[in-house]
């Protein structure tokens, strides 16, 4: 293996010492050429210093086979800073291994390197500055330092200068963390929530054993507030829909909501324990509606197309992809006041001379590989949708679709993006067979509970009293929106995939899914946030068909975790969740509930009483255990914050030279015994589910299980105790996914 790579960007293969003092400068008339060419002037600075205002923020992106043997591992580091005629510059080193008793650690590695950043977005207070950057994959898991120069960091507040991040040896998958709803909604006594307080927990976890890749699922911050006490409120207080609707998003509203949607970003991504994290762990993410606001896209079509919703999705998009992608967002955003924006309805927002007065953008030479870009604008934010396809190290692959850009009330995503989308991944999923799991990311669940009984009653004539006495007389204020008046659940209810107007489009989505594990013997696990509360769903095949999951290519398993952050839902909706987790059927072929796998509820271990007493957490009883989360009959939907960790069963099982070879099989070589037709499918199917819950060996998310072959992943739910614990200490709860092996398997005189 090639391990002396020129692998940076900027300046190559720098080994000298690291700069100490800031003497780059950047004279105002010269553009950042070598990735781009600028739009609009360039800002004039007399600033001497660069301050930094927010990062560096991690990235991972994706990961490259160079055909001699190397495989390099791409990431991107963004910081914000004030304006100045300064260039930052990133030193990054190797610092060996993670386990110093890696038997491998003694190869060779690749000296420092030293990248100029590169300014994506700057006006008269901020500058964006991206820091792209490859390193090469080992043969044993490695430490990677980086350290940015040329700053001042920001007096009294405590950050380390230089930031740590682990990358799997080649012969690896990556270990995940995944999370959704990292916010509060309007309202939530966040003191009473201790804040967010389980990324404490998180970086617990990566302190023990490193995370090389943090998912983010959607609503990785709540913008929700600008209606509340920033620029929207006057409009939100409009009594009239129709004067609502007519509302102009002229620039000056515009550049209200700009400051806000910053601010914001800066205030959350800035802080502890949630900002400690994004300098060490890479991130990989798409949106949902609270980034941008609560219910965006799911309310009705003539109301989403009003000028303020337009104006907003453009704000929260230019801010989503500077922060969360790394990517320098359009020349202009939609206004009112400017005709040609007006009339840019079916198509992107043209570049307005006044937004690029006193501001400069990068324009991107070419859109990064790790996209897949919808092929026409969506319906209410004007911009081209981003999902992404990239691997996950060794043997697992990741696909996020962007359910948000293009998303109405009556649709998720154009017919186009999906074929896109499934075209890149049959094509990447041809040309590599190493890859047995890919994970597919959505913004909601999937294989969740109908509740179609309740959107009927919010949606029936008997609403329309209610609704009258609402506008008149403020009667049940709480129950109903301020956007378009209907219940205020509605949009939530419309937002799932198993709402009844996206039923086919749901079932269309698993049938291309089912079609792609077939195809190409990959197992499919699917990621969903969204509901506040953690649950794990399964599609599977009917039992009356005998398979077991080993060789089930419609076993799907649907990992919901959310919220991370915001507050779960009272102990009576997961209840009533629970209830309705009924064994449903998508096809003659295909069933789906949720596994019951919450055994008790999360409990302190003694070494954990400990130290929440240490810290003062009330309403710890002696055993540990806390007020009581569901009732006894609920062991399906688990109403506490929570995050999720996925990694191979057997990470170390599997070495370059072996790729390929084992078939997918229980860890004793066998498969499961099908399920009958008498059998409760809601309780464990296969080896994996076996004992799910506390007991299973994956809960504590520390140690692999060896369970499920050598290409099986372990998936952990790690859930918060008590609210009340600043340090936010979890339990957990474990199942494992089989691989997949469908090649050449025939089943009841069906050949697949």
């Amino acid at each position: 293996m090639n391990t002396q790579p020129n692998v940076s960007t900027g300046r190559q293969d720098y080994n000298g010492s690291y700069p100490t003092n800031a003497d780059a400068t950047i004279p105002h008339n010269v553009q950042d050429g070598h990735e781009g060419v600028g739009a609009g002037p360039q800002v004039t600075s007399t600033a001497k210093e660069l301050e930094l205002v927010c990062g560096p923020l991690l990235n991972y992106r994706r990961m490259t086979n160079e055909g001699d043997g190397t495989v390099l591992w791409h990431g991107s580091v963004l910081i914000v800073t004030t304006p100045s005629r300064k260039m930052p510059e990133l030193a990054l080193r190797p610092i060996g291994a993670v386990s110093p008793d890696d038997e491998n650690s003694t190869s060779n590695g690749p000296g420092g390197q030293k990248i100029e950043g590169v300014k994506l977005y700057e006006d008269t207070r901020k500058a964006f500055w991206r820091f792209r950057f490859q390193v090469p994959f080992q043969e044993f898991e490695a430490k990677w330092e980086y350290e940015i120069y040329h700053l001042n960091y920001p007096s009294g507040k405590e950050m380390s200068k230089s930031q740590t991040f682990a990358v799997p040896s080649v012969a690896q998958s990556m270990r995940i963390l995944f999370h959704s709803c990292n916010g509060f909604s309007v309202g939530t006594d966040i003191d009473a929530w201790s804040g967010p307080a389980l990324w404490n927990d998180v970086l617990r976890m990566h302190d023990q054993k490193p995370f090389h890749v943090m998912i983010g699922g959607g609503d990785q911050i709540y913008n929700d507030g600008v209606r509340v006490d920033g620029p929207l409120r006057e409009w939100t207080t409009i009594g009239n829909p129709h004067k609502r609707r007519d509302y102009p998003f002229n620039e000056k509203m515009r550049a209200e909501c700009d400051e806000y949607y910053y601010n914001n970003y800066i205030r959350w991504y800035g802080h502890a324990p949630f900002s400690n994290a994004n300098g060490q762990i890479p991130q990989l993410n798409i949106w949902d509606d609270h980034d941008i606001i609560d219910g965006f896209g799911s309310y009705t079509d003539r109301f989403m197309n009003c000028h303020v919703f337009r104006g907003i999705g453009g704000v929260a998009h230019k801010y989503y992809l500077l922060f969360q992608h790394h990517v320098a967002p359009p020349k202009s955003t939609f206004t009112s006041d400017a005709p040609k924006a007006v009339e840019a309805n079916a198509g992107t927002t043209p570049a307005d001379p006044i937004q690029l007065s006193d501001s400069w953008v990068l324009i991107e030479e070419k859109d990064d590989p790790t996209y897949i870009i919808g092929p026409k604008p969506g319906p209410y934010v004007e911009e081209h949708s981003r999902s992404m396809y990239c691997q996950l190290g060794a043997r697992i692959a990741f696909c996020g679709i962007d359910a948000r850009t293009e998303r109405t009330r009556h649709q998720i995503n154009y017919p186009e993006t999906y074929d896109l989308i499934f075209n890149r991944l049959s094509k990447e999923l041809q040309a590599n067979s190493d890859i047995k799991h890919l994970i597919l990311l959505l913004g909601v669940p999937i294989a969740y509970p109908r509740l179609q009984w309740l959107e009927n009653i919010f949606s029936s004539p008997i609403m329309g009293p209610i609704k009258f006495l609402n506008k008149r007389f403020g009667f049940a204020g709480s129950l109903f929106n301020q956007f378009d008046g209907n219940v205020d659940l509605l949009d939530d209810l419309d937002d799932h995939y198993t709402a009844h107007q996206h039923k086919h489009e749901r079932r269309d989505l698993v049938h291309r899914l089912q079609n792609l594990c077939k195809q190409h013997s990959v197992r499919v696990t699917i990621l969903g946030g969204d509901v506040h509360l953690a649950a794990i769903g399964r599609f599977y095949s009917h039992p009356k068909l005998g398979i077991s999951a080993e060789r089930d290519y419609r076993y799907m398993p649907n990992v919901i975790s959310s919220a991370i952050t915001n507050k779960p839902p009272p102990q009576a909706v997961a209840d009533l969740l629970a209830r309705r987790n009924k064994i449903h059927h998508l096809d003659h072929d295909t069933d789906e509930t949720l596994l019951e796998m919450f055994d008790r509820d999360p409990e302190y271990s003694d070494e954990k009483l400990r130290a929440a007493a240490a810290n003062g957490v009330d309403n710890v009883k002696r055993n540990g255990k806390m007020k009581q989360k569901t009732r006894a009959k609920n062991h399906a939907t688990m109403p506490s914050r929570n995050y999720a960790i996925i990694c191979e069963s057997s990470p170390h099982g599997a070495t370059r030279s072996s790729m390929g070879a084992p078939p997918a099989t229980s860890g004793d070589g066998s498969v499961s015994t099908p399920p009958t037709v008498k059998s409760n499918t809601r309780k464990p199917i296969h080896e994996g589910e076996n004992n799910a819950g506390t007991g299973h060996p994956a809960a504590s998310g520390l140690r692999e299980t060896g369970l499920c072959g050598p290409y099986g992943l372990d998936v952990t739910l790690r859930v918060e105790i008590n609210p009340s614990d600043k340090e936010g200490h979890t339990d957990g709860y474990g199942f494992s996914v089989p691989a997949l092996d469908a090649r050449g398997f025939s089943q009841q005189g069906v050949t697949w």
